[in-house]
């Protein structure tokens, strides 16, 4: 009910931006709150495919369309030519749908419960490709540090950031392949380890024209309402005194993945807690191995090359984070309402840090710049460190 309220947020947006040339501010902040019932009615018309499909295929629809508005938003902020907020916005997707998403689904799912039991194997499976995105967004990272030396006494940035491209490309087109073969693994050659048990739909099916026009829909709304939102992000960070690397890895990531959101804490209260793990844990990994890559690929293709280097510790911390406490509250294939708030702390505290961090930081963060050296040291022919240098 409070979902279909929200959905008059979406002339209001429309009206305040076209009509009525209002603030960014205003117009920042409807398209937001309009994205959100428009992600959960793709959830709905999600669950009515699965509905015929399976609750494994389901699982996969959940993420996959969940996710889509994250990509729309992402792909217009790229148009504008904000990459640092848009890989701040895949950080924050990753952090949310594992910490945020999965602790609301255990916390949610545990009233009246004493403790939650689901598939070791799987929640084994999901957290191996946890440690997969930790190395893949680490190698980019620990690359562009160990190149920052030579580029600079080549004298060519130009240099490095090429090679830092080359390499993200690379890395896009494994993960992509990767996240593929596993989609392979799971639902194919061993679909009876990781199918869930199935139980009837509940409440009326869904012609499937309806569904279809739902996705079509929502899709195309959420896209206009992201263009907006993308254009007024700039004016509204400066007005709010946030920077847009904060609202890209928080407020962003959070609207881009709240169907996740809604979906894992809906399963998990009716029982399903294996299926809210699918989905929050999914949908993490689905960001990492195949959102974030393509975005990378997108961003050649309309003449914005983005690469794949998360040059803030703070951000690498993070994703080492999500592996670590995700891993750590899984393993046992038990979940415990404790462990829920466990998650949801972890989440709090990296979001305070991402309040606090400086705008500058958030690009390139002074661990990793090199300092200044005395001017007149590397030209010429010098000595550097008992090397002829060029």
């Amino acid at each position: 009910m409070i979902m279909n309220l929200l959905l008059v947020f979406i002339p209001i947006s429309l009206l305040l931006e076209y009509v009525f040339h209002a603030p960014p501010l205003w117009v920042f902040a409807t398209a937001t709150i309009a994205i959100i019932p428009l992600a959960d009615w793709l959830r709905k018309a999600t669950e009515q495919v699965a509905a015929r499909a399976g609750q494994t295929i389901g699982g996969l629809l959940n993420v996959t369309f969940g996710n889509l508005a994250e990509l729309i938003i992402a792909i217009f902020v790229l148009l504008g030519g904000n990459t640092t907020v848009v890989k701040a916005q895949i950080t924050g997707s990753i952090l949310g749908n594992a910490l945020l998403g999965l602790g609301l689904a255990i916390l949610i799912g545990s009233f009246g419960r004493d403790r939650q039991k689901f598939s070791s194997q799987t929640a084994g499976q999901l957290n191996s490709m946890l440690f997969l995105v930790v190395i893949a967004l680490l190698i980019p990272a620990l690359f562009d540090y160990t190149e920052r030396l030579p580029a600079f006494l080549a004298g060519s940035e130009q240099l490095r950031s090429n090679l830092d491209e080359y390499l993200s490309l690379g890395v896009a087109v494994v993960l992509i392949v990767v996240y593929l073969l596993n989609l392979v693994y799971t639902l194919v050659t061993h679909k009876d380890v990781f199918a869930l048990e199935e139980e009837p739909h509940e409440g009326r099916l869904w012609p499937v024209w309806q569904a279809a026009a739902v996705l079509v829909g929502g899709t195309a709304l959420i896209a206009l309402e992201s263009e907006m939102l993308s254009g007024a992000l700039e004016a509204t960070s400066t007005t709010l005194g946030l920077s847009p690397f904060f609202l890209g890895i928080i407020v962003l990531a959070v609207v881009g993945n709240f169907a996740e959101y809604i979906a894992g804490s809906y399963f998990a209260r009716r029982g399903k807690i294996g299926l809210a793990i699918n989905i929050a844990v999914g949908a993490t990994i689905q960001v990492a191995l195949f959102t974030a890559p393509l975005l990378v690929l997108i961003s050649y293709l309309i003449g914005r090359p983005m690469n794949l280097v998360f040059s803030s510790p703070l951000e690498l911390v993070a994703i080492v984070a999500v592996a670590l406490t995700v891993t750590t509250v899984t393993k046992d294939g038990e979940a415990t309402w404790f462990e829920g708030v466990l998650l949801l702390a972890v989440y709090l505290l990296l979001a305070l840090a991402f309040y606090f961090v400086t705008p500058t930081a958030a690009v390139e963060p002074a661990a990793l710049r090199l300092p200044a050296l005395p001017h007149g040291l590397i030209p010429g022919g010098t000595m550097l460190g008992g090397l002829q240098v060029a």
